[in-house]
């Protein structure tokens, strides 16, 4: 994970990517004490910005927060997008149960809308309760259901929860700028929007405007690696070119011909696909790259 002149660097140039941003995918604070968790993710941060300082033109990177203490977690996103020159901020999963709409949590996109940059949501694992009643069967083997509960399935179905729990809790009519960075073509949740349209309109729920008008104004999705051209066409049909950003989720997905997959589709127009490859990621996360 920290080979950076190796590993990430041979593994751009070989797909022709010109900037990758950096970040925690695992709560590095989680099961420590509040303070101890401000101290962590400082250094943690701090040792991201060393790499990025090393490589200016090809790392940017996502701050990891102390999720315990909301004002801290605010104040550190600030010292890492004014002074480190972070461009957003990465939650992994809940923290402790909880989830981010609760109004605890509120002090950390407050910030995040005020300072502009986005909040990227990355799946983590699941309540052990939820995985053992979803995920779990005597007919298929650990292995199988710990795949089927995290990277297989489970934590995406969560991620798109969480992300829906945020919409329905009304912060996007408190914060009509804060953007949210959902990988994995959206986690699920595109695919249901008019679904959710219809069970939860703005009568029922009590927002301003419908759920897929939030998801399509204030949420970027990603593929994520998931090199689907059925789906790829899809996404661009329902959300526009202009939210999606493109991203192959390395290290945990290495194989595939991640440049070509977006340079040969054909169904993009030129600018459409400028748009994904970095004008989009130039926008909401201030970063410079080229395709």
């Amino acid at each position: 994970m920290l080979d950076t002149e190796e590993g990430r660097l041979s593994f751009m140039d070989n797909h022709r990517v010109s900037m990758q941003v950096l970040s925690y995918t695992s709560p590095v604070s989680e099961n420590v004490p509040a303070s101890e968790a401000v101290r962590i993710c400082k250094r943690a941060n701090d040792i991201l910005a060393e790499k990025v300082e090393a490589y200016p033109e090809r790392f940017a990177a996502f701050a990891t927060l102390p999720m315990a203490d909301s004002e801290a977690a605010a104040a550190e996103l600030e010292r890492c997008v004014k002074e480190l020159n972070f461009c957003g901020a990465l939650l992994a999963g809940q923290f402790k149960g909880h989830f981010y709409e609760e109004e605890r949590f509120s002090p950390i996109f407050e910030k995040a809308a005020e300072l502009d940059v986005p909040v990227s949501f990355h799946p983590a694992p699941i309540n052990p309760a939820v995985q053992d009643y979803y995920y779990t069967s005597p007919e298929y083997s650990p292995f199988v259901a710990g795949q089927f509960a995290s990277a297989g399935f489970g934590w995406h179905v969560d991620a798109g929860i969480h992300e829906v729990r945020l919409i329905l809790s009304g912060i996007f009519d408190k914060l009509p700028n804060l953007k949210i960075i959902a990988g994995h073509w959206g986690e699920a949740i595109p695919s249901y929007l008019e679904r959710l349209d219809y069970m939860l309109p703005p009568q029922t729920t009590g927002l301003r405007k419908k759920v897929s008008d939030y998801y399509k104004e204030n949420f970027y999705i990603t593929p994520s690696g998931i090199l689907s051209p059925m789906q790829f066409e899809y996404m661009v049909k329902l959300m526009g070119a202009d939210h999606i950003l493109w991203a192959v989720d390395y290290p945990y997905i290495r194989e595939g011909d991640f440049y070509g997959f977006l340079k040969n589709a054909e169904f993009l127009t030129q600018e459409q696909k400028e748009l994904i490859a970095h004008k989009n990621a130039e926008r909401i996360l201030h970063i410079k790259g080229e395709f």
